[in-house]
């Protein structure tokens, strides 16, 4: 019975996350210090979600330092996102064979 508690309040702290934005804001934000804050949110919360994981991701923090690197390096030279990701973990791979040879 009790997990039955548990979804109904996770359902209603869902519902009052989406549903209370919509009630408070109906006006357009005119303010451009909140419509600046507001538009870096998601590059914001993205960031916070990766940045974590890719250093943990590996058993190495050199090879996530360097992974991380390319990374950076190719996304500023606008190449598309499956090269990007593809160098990043060829990178962070060789990184990490070459340190468990040596």
């Amino acid at each position: 019975m009790s997990i039955v508690i548990y979804i109904a309040v996770m359902a209603v702290v869902t519902y009052l996350i989406r549903m209370l934005p919509l009630t408070i804001f109906r006006k357009k934000i005119r303010s451009p210090f909140l419509r600046s804050f507001l538009y870096y949110i998601p590059y914001t919360v993205l960031s916070a979600m990766t940045i974590p994981a890719i250093f943990y991701s590996t058993g190495s923090l050199l090879s996530a330092v360097i992974g991380t690197a390319i990374a950076v390096i190719l996304a500023y030279r606008n190449l598309p996102l499956i090269v990007v990701a593809l160098a990043a973990s060829a990178s962070a791979l060789v990184t990490d064979f070459l340190c468990s040879i040596i």
